[in-house]
């Protein structure tokens, strides 16, 4: 009794086809060993221990609601496989036939693996003849178990999982998951808004970003007419129709970043996505544009805080990918990058002093010249954020003050903010945020909050 139980789980995994890349997944794999474990005959009771809370400790850190439902749900969700990548391009009526039966085979193996329950587990290990003594089968009542019911979901799509969890045949959720895939995207593109392209000792790629900056246009007092340019660029963008990459370029602290984070934020459930590269990274353009080309979702590529020292090589990656090489930037991706330098490279005085003086042994030294100074000129739009004047800076905490819903007269608003900028990092959107974050926080210790 004990081998067929755990022979029918394991088969059930050992017989998905679409999704056989679950069983990759670091959590199936232990369940997997357990399962062998359960089949084998004449297995010990040590061995199925340490197999038991192998899994357990996994789900653990994985989940922390140690559902192990819940993470099965997750993993079809977010599983990237042929259907899912036809169901993100597709309406559920032009999927083929042959493939959505072979489909809801694989969602009712995994709707079976997904109801297997810890007691259930344990009913095998003491049923079976592994836990022969008392001490062993005191042992296994002991084992820890985990929940099965959906309480609660973290991503904000409460739906979707409601659907699979409330589902007696997953089979007859196919067409919820494409419409999902379709609404939603596949594989990390429908999990993650947000990545970053980076390296490790043992990674090199895209990583998704699993919490975000918040911040919001609403968020972000000032510079409106700045921002309208890029938001009617990112709008066009999201539309389908020709944009420009940008160069938000000012002074620090006004606020040129986040509005590029904000985006994210408004439009995510458009379809946009945005990728952040670190400028060291630059030279791995060709491969981030392979990873997304042909997929429907829109990517801003997002350079934070662009410059470059003359012998960068950087420098020479980032003018390829603005002017275009043989390999055509994919329609479905922008530039948006921001600097505190409206040329974007270091220009040293005996640059242009060699010109005339003849010190400088180059050539055509002006053209080299001009070819520096000229990056940002690749960008289709460039916008300026510069330092608020005193008035400007009065109104952002004013702003900032009526969003938070800070009671105070405006003449120790201000007057305080004034002190605040002179003290602390001089004028600034970001210093505004600043002054109101402690303003906020004193008001609510004086008040005892």
């Amino acid at each position: 009794m004990r081998n067929h139980l755990a022979k029918n789980y394991k088969t059930a995994l050992d017989s998905l086809t679409v999704y056989r890349g679950i069983l990759k997944n670091p959590l199936i794999k232990k369940l997997y060993i357990l399962l062998e474990k359960l089949c084998a005959v004449g297995e010990d009771f040590d061995a199925l221990l340490i197999e038991y809370n192998n899994f357990f400790y996994h789900l653990s850190q994985a989940d922390e609601y140690r559902n192990f439902k819940h993470y099965v749900i997750t993993c079809v969700l977010y599983d990237e496989n042929a259907f899912t990548r036809i169901a993100e391009k597709h309406s559920f009526a032009d999927i083929d036939i042959p493939l959505l039966r072979t489909v809801e085979n694989d969602l009712e193996n995994l709707h079976k693996v997904a109801m297997l329950s810890s007691r259930e587990l344990k009913n095998i290990i003491l049923s079976g003849y592994a836990a022969k003594y008392n001490s062993e089968k005191n042992t296994a009542e002991k084992l820890p178990e985990w929940d099965s019911s959906l309480n609660s979901v973290r991503d904000g799509r409460l739906n979707i999982y409601q659907i699979l969890d409330q589902n007696q045949s997953w089979a007859n959720c196919i067409k919820a998951l494409a419409e999902f895939h379709r609404a939603n995207g596949a594989g990390n593109f429908a999990r993650y808004a947000g990545f970053i392209w980076e390296e490790q000792s043992d990674f090199h790629g895209l990583k998704g970003l699993a919490s975000t900056d918040p911040v919001r246009l609403s968020d972000l007092v000032g510079y409106n007419a700045e921002r309208q340019v890029v938001l009617d660029n990112t709008m066009f963008f999201l539309k389908g129709h020709p944009a420009n990459n940008v160069l938000l370029y000012g002074d620090r602290g006004t606020g040129k970043s986040s509005t590029v984070k904000a985006l994210l934020n408004e439009f995510a459930a458009q379809g946009l996505r945005i990728i952040e590269i670190p400028k060291k990274y630059l030279e791995d353009y060709p491969k981030i544009i392979r990873l997304i080309r042909n997929r429907p979702q829109k990517f801003i590529l997002f350079i934070d805080d662009l410059s470059f020292e003359d012998s960068e090589e950087s420098f020479t990656a980032l003018k390829a990918v603005l002017e275009g090489g043989l390999e055509s930037k994919p329609v479905n991706a922008v530039i948006y990058a921001t600097s505190n330098r409206r040329h974007l490279v270091k220009e040293k005085f005996s640059e242009r002093a060699g010109l005339s003086s003849g010190n400088n042994d180059e050539v055509r030294a002006a053209d080299t010249l001009q070819e520096k100074l000229s990056l940002a000129d690749r960008f289709g739009i460039a916008v300026t954020f510069s330092t608020p004047d005193q008035k400007k800076y009065l109104e952002i905490v004013e702003g900032l003050a009526s969003i938070r819903n800070i009671d105070i007269d405006s003449k120790t608003l201000r007057d305080e903010a004034l002190i605040w900028e002179m003290e602390h990092n001089g004028r600034s959107p970001r210093t505004a945020r600043q002054f109101i974050d402690w303003l906020e926080a004193k008001i609510k210790g004086d008040d005892g909050e």
